[in-house]
């Protein structure tokens, strides 16, 4: 067998599901070709091989990239203003119907160049990268119209061009009515679909297509008719739904068939069951749950009860969710919502994988899938749960190169 590196010296937790915990293998190897994985096993198993380099790891653990499918790593401005109106017990709704939230990030995303939005972004990638992701998906919606939407775009492409990782984008035009639209409404909502969404795709921007399905926000027949347009244009979707009530997002997710549904905070037995059938990956966001000091989490042994998949992720935003490091997520996933450690890892890693359509790509150890992986200080994979803000990560590989 021909490979373009070995790596051994190494435990592995493959993340396939199935047998040993986290997919253990204590002694392991891994062979890499044109940047996949070519062969995944014990040591001892190891084919005969011919590779260029061999990295020897001294017993670190190894673990596939982490997958952050839900950010809005691409923003203007600051809002740590609202943060603080927030602990003096104004809520988030409040703060929104007064211009705040999504309409003050549209105001400095507008004035901000595409130059500058990718240099604050990158500030916040790296975070993520030192906390193992190799995989991030990136909103825009801070733009709310045409031409700032699509310089939201351009740069999480960009991002994904010339920032050591891979990069999903989602077109999330139904985030909130700009200013210049609160008289006409449906004049705003007929942009985003008929007239935004299809440049976006012309232009080859959009890997998926979100809403924000809230009664502050945007109404079930909206973001219906939004589905229906991204469908006709071959995008899969994927819903911010029932984080501060039960608007019946996650079976509306269900019925379009959605990637994930996101928050579900409020989320029905009804609406699991529906996911479950759908396949409709639930998406856990524990920063915003901490931030805006919600008291009712997601309903996880209903998720349970009806087999559907939950992924875990920073929602990285100037807001809600101010998080930039994934194993703070995984630690808050596990402490907030008693996620066991097994669990918050698969969710970001396998599952995270399938929320972003990219099972067949990267979020486990495995023959055929690209040589993502994070290499880690840790005695025991719980570890990556357990420790928040101690610095664990000794190296990433996009891949199959050190990055």
């Amino acid at each position: 067998m021909q490979a373009d590196k070995l790596i051994t010296d190494c435990r592995l937790a493959t993340m396939v599901e199935g047998g040993e915990p986290y997919g253990a293998i204590e002694d392991g190897a891994i062979l890499i070709a044109d940047g996949r994985i070519v062969w995944a096993g014990a040591r001892a198993d190891l084919p005969p091989h011919e590779a260029i380099e061999a990295d020897r790891l001294d017993g670190r653990w190894v673990t596939p990239g982490l997958v952050d499918c839900h950010t809005h790593l691409v923003f203007g401005g600051d809002r740590s203003g609202e943060f603080e109106q927030r602990l003096q017990g104004v809520t988030y709704e409040e703060i929104a119907r007064a211009g705040g939230g999504i309409v003050s990030t549209m105001a400095a995303t507008r004035t901000a160049s595409e130059d500058d939005l990718y240099a604050s972004a990158i500030a916040r990638l790296a975070g993520l990268k030192a906390t193992g992701v190799t995989t991030v998906e990136i909103k825009s919606g801070y733009g709310l119209d045409r031409d700032s939407e699509l310089k939201m775009l351009r740069v999480a492409r960009r991002i994904g061009r010339e920032a050591g990782v891979r990069v999903r984008t989602s077109y999330l035009g139904l985030h909130a009515v700009p200013p210049e639209h609160r008289a006409e409404r449906g004049a705003y909502v007929d942009l985003a679909i008929d007239d935004i969404l299809p440049a976006a795709a012309s232009d080859g921007l959009v890997d998926a297509v979100d809403a924000y399905c809230e009664p502050i926000a945007f109404s079930g027949d909206e973001v219906s008719r939004l589905f229906e347009r991204a469908e006709a244009l071959g995008l899969p979707v994927k819903l911010h739904a029932d984080q501060l009530s039960d608007g019946g997002g996650a079976a509306l997710a269900a019925k379009y068939g959605a990637l994930s549904a996101d928050h579900v905070e409020h989320t029905t037995e009804a609406g699991a069951r529906a996911m479950g059938e759908a396949g409709v990956v639930a998406v856990l966001l524990p920063g915003a749950f901490l931030m805006l000091r919600e008291t009712t989490p997601p309903p996880i042994a209903m998720f349970r009860k009806h087999g559907v998949a939950m992924a875990v992720a920073t929602d990285c935003n100037p807001g809600t969710s101010p998080v930039a490091s994934m194993t703070a997520a995984l630690n808050l996933a596990c402490v907030q919502f008693r996620l066991t450690p097994e669990e918050a890892l698969a969710g970001a890693t396998r599952i995270a994988a399938k929320a972003l359509g990219l099972q067949d790509e990267v979020g486990t150890i495995e023959v055929g899938k690209v040589a993502d992986l994070a290499v880690w200080d840790i005695q025991r994979p719980a570890e990556l749960c357990y420790w928040l803000g101690k610095p664990l990560l000794a190296r990433r590989y996009v891949g199959g190169r050190a990055a």
